[in-house]
């Protein structure tokens, strides 16, 4: 059962030059996105962002009483992105799909994410679901 979807695009130039920007980089990114995005250009990390603004909308929160690093979007062996909560975020998402799981101690929930970009956008879109 879908629980919730979101969507976000951002403009790709106001990533240019991030990485170097220590405070803003922990803030947003975990470690492993941060070891990710070494030598990548900016539309891997507008990518990573817009989908961490998808995600905390399908969370129908958006970042309210948890930070970005918090949403952790990784890739799988074929480099599929795979999105993994922390914290209040995955506190929020199993409260979130609690009730439609029929069972209080049923939590399990899965977040579908697609990123892509062009050259000047890049855009995501999640989907929260019960199992």
């Amino acid at each position: 059962m879908i629980i919730g979807t979101g969507i976000d695009i951002v403009k790709i130039d106001r990533f240019k030059n991030m990485q170097e920007k220590t405070r803003f980089m922990k803030r947003v990114f975990s470690v492993r996105e941060q070891e990710y995005l070494v030598g990548r250009a900016e539309q891997s990390m507008a990518g990573l962002f817009a989908a961490k603004e998808a995600v905390a909308k399908a969370l129908g929160t958006g970042f309210r009483g948890f930070f970005p690093c918090d949403i952790e979007i990784l890739h799988d062996k074929g480099g599929r992105p795979v999105v993994k909560l922390h914290g209040k975020a995955n506190s929020i998402a199993k409260a979130a799909c609690a009730p439609a799981a029929n069972h209080a101690h049923n939590f399990l929930y899965t977040i579908h994410i697609s990123i892509s970009h062009n050259q000047t956008d890049a855009i995501a879109f999640a989907v929260l679901s019960t199992r």
